[in-house]
């Protein structure tokens, strides 16, 4: 059994490690969308760099209903940020591919708002005067099935909660009362269907955790379908294929 707050303190160690090496007076730039990653992340990072080297970047599209999450999370852990609403670029690209004659699928309209959110979060970094390095917010347990974008969310210079289960995201949460203990523990949301996590999977994220452990979620059916997901989406995290010339 693991402590909560050993393992929080090894994370917040290692952060400061690899900043050391990889910008050493570099802002960390992270994407605060008012969820547990995000939230737990962020608070993770002031921690182990400050409050002044952390940038919150809040990214709606349009009119976001629990826009008023990610501000808390900003305003209780006192980092600066900024609001940038990607609306107007999202339309515009939708519509440009229209006029070029392409009718684009449901899912790759959705996917389009992370992939734009990681340009935001690439452009504010590269903006400012010490340079920035982009936090990866994702966690095992969504990695496992494929729960991302591919070079949307998955993408970033610095992964914080990738080793992490989502049951270890909320014990560490738990253990630092400056961040809302309601936001560590919202029900996590894509807040790109509209659905939970949980409901668009049909199992748990216990569940899920259970099956990577030990290979079964008590479920035969939830099993296949974790299989399925899993082995669908590793494409999302191999690395691209170089291919040889030949001779």
């Amino acid at each position: 059994m693991y402590n909560a707050e050993i393992l929080r303190d090894e994370i917040i160690e290692d952060i400061r490690d690899w900043f050391s090496k990889n910008g050493p007076k570099a802002t960390a730039v992270i994407g605060i969308s008012g969820g547990k990653d995000s939230t737990v992340a962020a608070a993770l990072l002031v921690r182990a760099l400050g409050s002044d080297r952390v940038l919150g970047v809040l990214m709606p599209n349009g009119e976001q209903p629990d826009i008023s999450d990610s501000f808390r999370v900003a305003e209780a852990l006192n980092i600066r940020y900024l609001n940038v609403n990607i609306e107007s670029g999202y339309t515009a690209l939708r519509n440009e591919l229209k006029i070029a004659g392409m009718e684009t699928r449901p899912d790759a309209d959705v996917n389009l708002q992370p992939r734009l959110r990681m340009s935001v979060l690439y452009m504010v970094a590269q903006s400012l005067p010490n340079g920035g390095r982009v936090i990866n917010t994702c966690n095992r347990s969504e990695d496992y099935v494929g729960y991302s974008t591919k070079y949307g969310d998955s993408a970033g210079d610095v992964s914080i909660l990738g080793n992490l289960y989502v049951s270890e995201i909320l014990a560490i949460g738990d253990t630092m009362p400056e961040i809302p203990s309601d936001l560590v523990h919202k029900a996590p949301s894509d807040g790109l269907w509209g659905d939970t996590d949980e409901m668009r999977f049909g199992f748990t994220y216990d569940e899920l955790e259970q099956y990577i452990e030990t290979g079964s979620s008590g479920d035969a059916d939830k099993d296949a379908k974790i299989k399925r997901m899993h082995d669908t989406s590793r494409h999302k995290y191999t690395e691209m294929h170089y291919c040889s010339p030949l001779s």
